[in-house]
């Protein structure tokens, strides 16, 4: 209901403020008009008016007119069945099969201008291919706009086992070698303009680290020159890219209880955003370890559990959720497995899987969603808003091993490696990259619900685990308790038999004196 001021009666001057107050006053007092008619006083109209507004404000409110019916339509997540599709495979150059064994895409948002960089090399211990012949140690980047060539190569004298963009300055890359050296690559070095760069700078083999290096990160600085790296060697070295001549901090990794009882990092997740001194590290023995270079000077390595929470095999993949930076994702052995920072155990723990899983990595549009890929050439897609029990999508690229995979920012595209030296380049739908509106808050509630399951049944199995040392302590302490009285009462018995035979023996003492004393009295009479 509208109400406007008009509607005045046609002898009244709207211009004369008295004739406008006289009639009010007579509206309000009520009146006769010239037709006969009466009019009510303000106050009984208002009363009557008043059943007549109600009715109009719920017949309004039964229905909400400026309601978008389909303004979310795109947003909805059961819209469309999560789907992917083959876009492009590279592959690798070299006259040797080489397993992808890194991809990183380069940061830049568009898909127009995207880039992967490529690691190729040969993990397995003691292969036939490394010990026949000498492995080319070349690694790509591609333009996924043209996969028939590559366009950029970088060569080393030994294979690299991981490669990584730059954030700040997508032209400089960063490997990590088969023998254990760090090498640095420029791409505006490259004044020739050819398609093969050797490293524009490396670390000295002395320093370096004895065994592969599985992972490499830049970490957050203001120049873009600092990077950290792992190996099996059980240690994490911090570099300065401007003086790699020896690294600026070392961590050992072990657990503590033993000095040489070091744990081999194969994996390891950073980001800055979530704490740009705090490093994830997954390691051969199934176990992950957080590194605090903030806190290293007064032991600042955390041991997550080496109990029945860890993976049975070496942890292949870590990283941490893009959204919710206190939790991370694992995968090792035949199952996917999320942790908090703030527990030692997984909060969360996939299926098993028919076949061992090789890598894995979150989507970064999807708070929820996560990719694993497995030995016999599938790629599984988890969506932990839509269901937590079983896969959400499952894509079959081959039958050759996977052994890496990345998704690109935008989380369109994904690319995954396998151990022949191909990676395939897939698009996925809306529903898989586009987030819904409730989903971060959705995801948040689930995530701090298993956290919170989690810590009760650790306080229950704390609490039994106290009853059941007071039980204990209590038996133990009945068992003394009756042990103490069968010695005493054995005490008792000792002390009664003694003293019964010393009455006794006072007895027959007594009884020989009377014998004597009567003999004596028979002699003398």
């Amino acid at each position: 209901m509208q109400h406007t001021e008009g509607g005045w009666p046609a002898e009244i001057d709207l211009d004369d403020a008295s004739a406008l107050d006289r009639f009010r006053k007579k509206r309000e007092k009520g009146t006769m008009r010239k037709d006969g008619t009466t009019v009510d006083p303000m106050h009984m109209s208002l009363k009557k008016l008043g059943p007549k507004v109600t009715a109009a404000v719920n017949q309004n409110n039964t229905m909400d007119i400026y309601e978008e019916y389909f303004d979310d339509y795109q947003d909805d997540h059961s819209a469309e069945p999560p789907s992917t599709k083959g876009m492009a495979v590279f592959r690798d150059t070299s006259e040797v099969v080489r397993t992808a064994t890194q991809i990183d895409w380069q940061p830049f948002p568009s898909n127009s201008e995207a880039r992967i960089a490529v690691s190729y090399s040969i993990l397995k211990f003691q292969d036939p291919r490394i010990m026949s012949k000498t492995l080319p140690g070349t690694a790509h980047i591609w333009d996924i706009s043209k996969p028939n060539t590559p366009e950029t190569t970088f060569t080393t004298n030994s294979p690299l086992c991981c490669l990584k963009f730059n954030p700040k300055y997508p032209e400089v890359l960063v490997g990590g070698s088969y023998n254990g050296l760090i090498s640095l690559f420029d791409r505006r070095d490259n004044k020739n303009k050819t398609n093969n760069l050797k490293p524009t700078n490396s670390s000295r083999i002395e320093k370096s680290h004895y065994d592969p290096v599985y992972d490499v990160h830049w970490t957050a600085d203001k120049g873009g020159n600092l990077c950290a790296s792992c190996s099996t060697d059980g240690r994490i070295l911090y570099w300065d890219v401007r003086k790699m001549m020896e690294p600026y901090l070392t961590v050992e990794l072990n657990d503590g209880s033993d000095a040489n009882n070091i744990l081999g990092a194969c994996s390891m997740a950073y980001n800055p955003e979530h704490g740009p001194t705090k490093f994830l590290v997954g390691t051969e023995q199934g176990a992950v370890v957080g590194v605090n270079t903030r806190t290293v000077a007064k032991n600042g390595i955390t041991l997550f559990t080496t109990g029945p929470g860890k993976h049975h095999a070496p942890i292949t993949s870590i990283q941490k959720n893009p959204t919710f930076g206190k939790f991370f994702l694992t995968v090792g052995d035949w199952t996917a497995r999320i942790w908090t920072e703030d527990l030692k155990t997984p909060i969360m723990t996939t299926k098993y899987h028919p076949s061992y899983l090789t890598a894995g990595c979150w989507s970064p549009t999807r708070p929820g969603v996560f990719y694993v890929t497995r030995m016999d050439g599938v790629v599984d897609v988890w969506d932990y808003f839509y269901r937590q029990n079983d896969v959400a999508l499952t894509h079959k690229i081959g039958d050759t091993p996977l052994s890496s995979i990345s998704v690109h920012s935008g989380g369109s595209l994904i690319a995954i490696g396998d151990e022949q030296g191909s990676v395939s380049l897939l698009g996925v739908n809306e529903s898989l990259s586009r987030s819904s509106p409730h989903e971060k808050a959705a995801m948040q509630g689930i995530f701090d619900r298993e956290t919170q399951r989690e810590k009760n049944l650790m306080a229950l199995a704390k609490e039994a685990k106290r009853r059941e040392v007071a039980a204990q302590k209590r038996k133990e302490e009945e068992a003394k308790e009756a042990e103490a009285k069968a010695n005493q009462e054995e005490y008792m018995n000792e002390v009664e038999k003694k003293f019964i035979e010393a009455v006794e023996a006072s007895n027959e003492s007594e009884g020989a004196d009377a014998d004597e004393s009567k003999g004596k009295e028979g002699d003398g009479k």
